[in-house]
């Protein structure tokens, strides 16, 4: 191999652990930077567990596996970084996020869910990175699992979690019947009674990334 060829070999390498690099860093705004505001509520289709099951069927016997996608934005609060999740009824924790169409693409069903759920516009050029996560749900009950389980050919629901970067100064507009929070990463660690088996397990998800705290 040539002089030449070694140096350009080189270079991309360099290059592309620069680019790996860059990606494992995330840049964290001030919470006071973004807006928050309340429109009409928007209707929820399970009030109860029951409710869920028979949609979960229904939607099955249709459409064979249901995707979902989520979301996790980041923000910055007394130097530590805090995941923005919705609450409804002062005791149900979601990621903002919901279930594609058929044919729908990940990102293109995560941007109308971001939009339907917190009124961000899906031409704003949100900058939605990696799946940091896969949940399935083997059968209709509520169990998740972190994987697939060997012996399951036909799971019920796949949730993909994605890491979303918000634009500077990006606008979030919640339903009334739902609070956006801002809830810091120690708070949710393992706690699974509180958060649930998705939400609880997001520090772990988020450690191999390093948080640049931004001063506006």
């Amino acid at each position: 191999m040539g002089e030449e060829a070694r140096v350009s070999d080189m270079e991309e390498n360099t290059t592309r652990s620069n680019h790996l690099v860059d990606e494992l860093v995330v840049d964290l705004y001030p919470l006071s930077s973004y807006y928050f505001g309340s429109r009409d509520a928007l209707p929820v289709k399970d009030e109860i567990v029951s409710d869920r099951v028979v949609r979960l069927k229904s939607n099955y016997a249709v459409h064979g596996l249901r995707t979902c996608v989520e979301a996790v934005l980041l923000v910055e609060l007394f130097k530590h970084p805090h995941v923005l999740l919705l609450q409804y009824r002062n005791s149900i924790f979601k990621l903002p996020g919901g279930r594609l169409r058929p044919a729908e693409s990940d990102i293109e069903g995560l941007e109308r869910k971001l939009a339907s759920k917190l009124s961000i516009n899906e031409n704003v050029g949100l900058e939605v990175g990696e799946c940091i996560g896969m949940w399935w749900r083997p059968n209709f009950e509520t169990l998740l699992y972190p994987f697939l389980p060997p012996n399951v050919n036909h799971p019920k629901e796949c949730t993909k979690i994605f890491l979303v970067r918000p634009s500077l100064n990006q606008q979030f507009v919640v339903p009334k019947n739902y609070k956006l929070l801002a809830v810091p990463l120690c708070q949710i660690h393992d706690n699974e009674k509180t958060y649930g088996p998705i939400i609880s397990q997001l520090p772990k998800l988020l450690s191999k990334f390093s948080f640049n705290m931004m001063e506006i």
